[in-house]
């Protein structure tokens, strides 16, 4: 069934996309618009969105990620009934690509370039995005920031340079930067150790394993990420730790990233944890609150910028984010982007309680604990009622709305069945259950006193707070 209406453009002018693109290149970069955004096509525009493709699964799944929703706050600058872009994959467009870059090739258009250099940088390509300007820096990260501004400047004698820190500290941002600062004027390789393991193991069964150490020895600043995941590969740790010796007598500078120091690496050869403790070796800590915080408020301005219009996330969310994130900065993040896609759906502002919610399982708030026997005798003591009453067959006004927010709160707080929440009260079928959550959540959009008192039962249950004053 088909009930979406295409424009027809002598009804309805339609977007620019030449406009759009322009656009998109001036706010999000000319390295951004020539790596990822130059290879979007436009197909189609519809009622409230936009059809456009790509060449590929990877690049759809990479634009997606990274930059659909500042592609959407452009177009809906010059449209703003669009309200969402579908991005396909045409993978005819890619054969044709394919067919065209192989004829050029056969016919001396094009240079040849080897198959490692081609694959590398489509996965490994440094991003702009990643630079010194906007790693934000506090006390747990000051040394590390310092000794890679150093590395890049030259002015230091730090080979290798191996920096390590917990998942989402910043390790990956800082080799970026390096790599970005340096590339114009030296080879630079940035490359983790996954992908130069997968590289490896191509370049042994197509029997290209010169090409494969002319590449890798050919750099002038070798940046590796993620060295724990070469534990127990045995062959090739041999070939890195040659490439490594290689590239120091060379002259050519090596950074080095890991979850752990050196000699707390696993299953990895000991001449090749002595190399890494030869150089400078810095930790990156768990950030602290004041750089928490700061971390928040540059993200939530930066988020503004796109969508000034939809975004307001409170001081007291900002606090909030703040104090209870406390181990990784990309799940700070994550958590900052949970609240403004609720702003987006919802278009409101979430309080504390909603935040709560949202963030529950981050906030290791166990569901576990949230019982159905919890909620029934929180919402009894804020009614003043006792659970007997409450479980009776007793349909009085007094104990009809504090049961049927009892049902709604277990519904929403728990992952119990429809069936399963009418067992618990009382052996009440489950049209009854949907009854009670349909009312509460038609009530909710005009009664603000009972909007805030599911506010408050919910912000107890899911603390427990049961000694405090209602």
């Amino acid at each position: 069934m088909e009930n979406k209406q295409i424009l027809k453009s002598e009804q309805i002018i339609k977007i620019s996309w030449e406009k759009i693109q322009k656009e998109m290149k001036e706010k999000l970069g000319k390295d951004i618009y020539e790596s990822w955004l130059r290879k979007i096509s436009f197909v189609e525009e519809f009622n409230n969105y936009i059809l456009l493709s790509v060449t590929t699964r990877f690049i759809r799944d990479w634009i997606t990620s990274r930059y659909l929703d500042q592609i959407l706050g452009i177009v809906r600058s010059y449209k703003s009934e669009i309200n969402r872009i579908e991005l396909s994959v045409n993978e005819e467009q890619n054969n044709h690509e394919n067919k065209k870059t192989k004829y050029n090739t056969q016919n001396n258009v094009i240079n040849n370039v080897s198959f490692i250099k081609d694959h590398v940088f489509q996965f490994n390509r440094i991003d702009p995005n990643k630079n010194f300007d906007n790693f934000i820096s506090g006390s747990s990260n000051t040394l590390a920031l310092e000794a890679s501004k150093k590395v890049s400047y030259k002015t230091s004698q730090y080979n290798p340079l191996y920096i390590y820190g917990g998942v989402g500290m910043g390790k990956t941002h800082l080799l970026n930067a390096i790599g970005l600062k340096l590339k114009d004027e030296n080879k630079v390789m940035l490359i983790s150790a996954e992908r130069f393991m997968y590289q490896f193991v191509k370049s042994i069964k197509s029997n290209e394993m010169v090409k494969f150490k002319d590449y890798f020895r050919n750099a002038d600043v070798f940046l590796i990420d993620d060295i724990q995941f070469m534990n127990g590969k045995e062959a090739m740790q041999e070939e890195f730790f040659h490439t490594f010796n290689a590239l120091l007598d060379k002259g050519s500078q090596i950074i080095i990233s890991g979850d752990r120091p050196p000699n707390k690496l696993t299953r990895i050869q000991e001449r090749i944890k002595s190399r890494f403790a030869g150089g400078l070796v810095i930790d990156i800590q768990p950030p602290d609150f004041d750089l928490r915080l700061k971390i928040i408020k540059s993200k939530t301005e930066e988020l503004k910028n796109y969508n000034s219009n939809q975004l307001n996330i409170t001081e007291e969310i900002q606090f909030f984010l703040s104090k209870e994130i406390k181990n990784s900065i990309r799940e700070l993040v994550g958590a900052l982007n949970r609240i403004v896609s609720f702003s987006r759906i919802y278009n409101k502002t979430p309080n504390l309680s909603e935040t709560k919610i949202v963030l529950k399982d981050l906030l290791n708030y166990s569901e576990n604990k949230v019982t159905v026997d919890l909620i029934q005798s929180l919402v009894c003591k804020f009614f003043k009622i006792s659970k007997t009453e409450m479980l009776s067959s007793r349909r009085s006004r007094y104990l009809v709305r504090p049961r049927q927010t009892a049902i709604y709160l277990t519904k929403l707080l728990t992952t119990k069945s429809l069936p399963e929440i009418g067992r618990d009260f009382s052996n009440r079928d489950h049209t009854t259950v949907i009854h009670s959550i349909k009312t509460i959540e038609k009530l909710k959009k005009s009664d603000n006193e009972l909007c805030n008192s599911i506010d408050t039962l919910k912000n107890q249950i899911l603390y427990n707070n049961q000694n405090n004053e209602i």
